[in-house]
């Protein structure tokens, strides 16, 4: 007599609850309509209007935290520690730069088809790498492939040859200062230690425009919230597992048969992706791009950002990205001579003090009140026990 065994596979767990859901809501609601809505409809010198200046800013804290998660997604998922990623959301915006420069056509200073600083080292042509750069399409191309492609090749033969911890983040941080001193040549063609600036209009609208302000900032937000999602929806699955397996021990998920290669790769190239979006949408906001967006502070204070608002989280390098530049913003008017002494002074706290970050402790805290709520109970009975 044989008796059939029936195997049930556990249902897939849902990709937000009613809360997340609820706040992608309420984010998609500010991002698209109060936001815009307080900035084009409500007049200058009223109470509720939202200054240009505050939407740029806020534009500009939406690509900081896409870089934050993409720092989380191979720092707080996968245990790399990357102190060079500003090489590739600079990378990002060299791409899109090179394409407003473009938009500038004869109404540069020297009313030339070329880009003022190649008329003024005496260029005669654009160089080839500037070919497709009057191209929007092309340009939103290469803006996630020249990255991408960076990233391909590092990381190829960094994970292959088993580079892991501080040896890792050492290498990527020279291959990103030793970028950023190639983009200070003026022969290159990226426009020296100016960079790129100036910029006049992007699809045929005023850059500078509050419409085209606005709709950036929009763009920027959408991403954001794009990106939560799509990381969110990676780390549920079985690439996410397997980014825990190889951060919490490599070497006993390779005994069980996995090569963390593949991952590793994809989860570095996706990270360095999200990064060259922001950069690309950080550019036409800020109105320059030059090679001080490679240096070493810029790449150690996105690991920065993950590591306050709490690794292996996705919320919480939202919350640090936000939280860190907005105490930049003020400090940096006020006392500016001390915010990478701050800066430094924050990741050592953090790392010591604080692993779990902004949302570490908003858990702890959580835990401790439930721990009180559930001890109050058996302290009423004891003494109930104890009375006459």
């Amino acid at each position: 007599m044989s008796s059939a065994v029936s195997l049930s596979l556990p249902r897939p767990t849902a990709l937000l609850g009613r809360a997340g859901w609820l706040g992608v809501g309420l984010a998609l609601l500010l991002a698209c309509g109060v936001v815009p809505a307080l900035n084009l409809f409500v007049p200058e010198g009223h109470a509720l209007h939202l200054d240009a200046y505050w939407v740029s800013l806020l534009g500009k804290f939406c690509c900081y935290a896409i870089c934050a998660l993409a720092m989380d997604l191979i720092w707080g998922y996968a245990g790399i520690l990357s102190l060079g990623h500003g090489l590739y959301f600079a990378l990002g915006g060299y791409v899109m730069g090179m394409y407003l420069m473009r938009q500038i056509g004869t109404e540069g200073q020297y009313q030339s088809t070329l880009p003022d600083f190649m008329v003024f080292l005496d260029w005669k042509a654009l160089p080839w790498h500037w070919a497709l750069s009057d191209s929007f399409a092309a340009t939103l191309l290469l803006v996630l492939l020249v990255p991408g492609g960076v990233a391909l090749v590092f990381g190829f033969f960094a994970f292959r040859s088993r580079i892991q911890g501080v040896y890792f983040s050492i290498i990527m941080q020279a291959m990103t200062y030793a970028a950023m001193l190639l983009f200070f040549r003026n022969e290159t063609g990226f426009g020296g230690n100016n960079g790129f600036t100036d910029f006049k209009r992007i699809l045929g609208h005023g850059i500078t425009t509050p419409g085209t302000r606005v709709g950036l900032f929009v763009l920027s937000a959408l991403a954001l919230i794009g990106s939560a999602l799509l990381l969110r929806w990676l780390t549920r699955a079985k690439f996410g597992r397997v980014l825990g397996a190889i951060r919490d021990a490599e070497s006993r998920l390779m005994f069980c048969g996995y090569s963390p290669l593949p991952y590793k790769l994809a989860a570095w190239v996706l990270s360095a992706l999200l990064c060259a979006l922001a950069g690309a949408l950080y550019v036409p906001q800020v109105g320059i791009i030059n090679p001080s967006e490679m240096s070493v502070a810029n790449s150690i204070e996105i690991a920065v950002w993950a590591a306050v608002g709490g690794r292996g989280t996705l919320l919480g390098p939202i919350l640090g990205a936000f939280a860190v530049n907005g105490a930049k913003s003020w400090l940096t008017q006020v006392a500016p001579e001390f915010w990478l002494y701050l800066l430094g002074a924050l990741f050592v706290a953090v790392t010591l003090f604080m692993p779990g970050g902004l949302i570490g402790l908003a858990r702890q805290w959580r835990e401790h009140r439930a721990a009180r709520t559930a001890a109050m109970p058996e302290a009423s009975d004891e003494t109930a026990r104890s009375a006459p």
